[in-house]
């Protein structure tokens, strides 16, 4: 099939199908897209009118994984090489990337926000921090190139948050929402070694994520606030854990999971707002000091870190398997209304046709 993309013209509009000429600049390469991940703000930029930085129309998605087909001047090495894109490319030559805060560099490109996307058969972006993928191991793993995907988002983005949280053995980790992102959260807060608590409305993705990490699930439909956390302070005192600095990760992107996130706050605390949504929340700011807790946002993943977070993947301390599932590219949009429905229990990956 001829190099195409699926693209976005308004908000809640059908996407359609146009032609592209994938030709890479100085520096960039063409990726042939295995697969991209549909994630919850792809959902945001589609139907809760959250402004893409380039006008419409735009092909949406930013967790890429492919093989670099086309390279531009200075990017050759990569002919060939099957990689994951990463969601947030920093420039690398600011003042902000030089002193290792590429997160915030003003000249980041994101597929599907800054450039072209990922639900297409094919995407330009520049070469500077691609994650390069060993096939063989991924062969091992018993896994696809299109499903290190989420890899881009799901799994390097509570990756960043879990280091940057400095979550360690012996600590208390509290994951809210275990959907796209909070399943692999609650994965890698346990490869570093802290003892999770999932939470979530959902029964059915609590259940799903308690062979993976969670050694305690809570239904948050069951529990006041004050409840809640009472429930989980004698759990981790059951465990031998303590009854301050718990590291709390919003991984829901709702007004009420961050409501919840903000109320079990204790002393030492740490809050990790990893989900986004455009609800507004009513918090008081003084908990923050009265427990001398800090408040963490968490906007992508810096690429230096992706080859970390890849690996635990590779080596099956994060498994993907039990909460992606593959549909093909061309049902987009059927895929978007049922991801939007929330009847999509597993993180869907678009595929394009061979």
């Amino acid at each position: 099939m001829s190099p195409h993309r699926w693209v976005m013209t308004a908000a809640g509009e059908p996407m359609a199908q146009v032609p592209m000429d994938p030709v890479p600049g100085s520096g960039e390469v063409v990726v042939q897209v295995a697969g991209c991940g549909v994630c919850h703000t792809d959902l945001g930029y589609y139907y809760d009118g959250v402004r893409t930085n380039q006008p419409l129309p735009l092909a949406l998605g930013h967790e890429i994984s492919g093989r670099v087909t086309r390279t531009g001047a200075g990017a050759e090495s990569w002919l060939g090489k099957a990689v994951v894109v990463p969601a947030v490319i920093p420039c690398g030559d600011c003042d902000l990337c030089r002193r290792g805060k590429g997160t915030i560099c003003p000249n980041q490109k994101m597929p599907g926000n800054d450039i072209q996307g990922g639900f297409a058969s094919h995407v330009v972006v520049p070469a500077r921090g691609l994650c390069p993928v060993d096939e063989a191991r991924l062969a091992a793993a018993g896994l696809e190139l299109a499903d290190v995907s989420v890899v881009a988002d799901a799994v390097t983005t509570p990756y960043q948050a879990v280091l940057q949280a400095g979550v360690a053995p012996g600590q208390l980790a509290i994951v809210i929402g275990v959907g796209g992102v909070g399943t692999h959260c609650v994965q890698v807060a346990a490869a570093f070694g802290a003892t999770v608590v999932a939470l979530d409305v959902d029964q059915e993705k609590l259940d799903a994520v308690a062979g993976y990490g969670a050694a305690r699930t809570l239904n948050v439909r069951e529990f006041d606030p004050r409840a809640l956390k009472k429930e989980i302070g004698a759990f981790a005192k059951s465990q031998g854990l303590g009854q301050r600095e718990w590291v709390i990760l919003e991984c829901s992107g709702t007004g009420a999971g961050q409501t919840t996130a903000y109320n079990l706050l204790v002393h030492g605390a740490t809050l990790c707002v990893v989900g986004f949504t455009m609800d507004k929340v009513e918090i008081r700011l003084s908990n923050l000091m009265a427990f001398h807790a800090r408040a963490l946002g968490n906007w992508g993943c810096p690429p230096e870190l992706y080859p970390a977070a890849l690996d635990l993947v590779l080596d099956g301390r994060i498994k993907l398997a039990p909460f992606i599932e593959r549909h093909p590219l061309n049902d987009i949009n059927h895929v978007f209304h049922e991801a939007h429905a929330r009847r999509l229990k597993r993180r869907a990956i678009l595929v394009p046709a061979a």
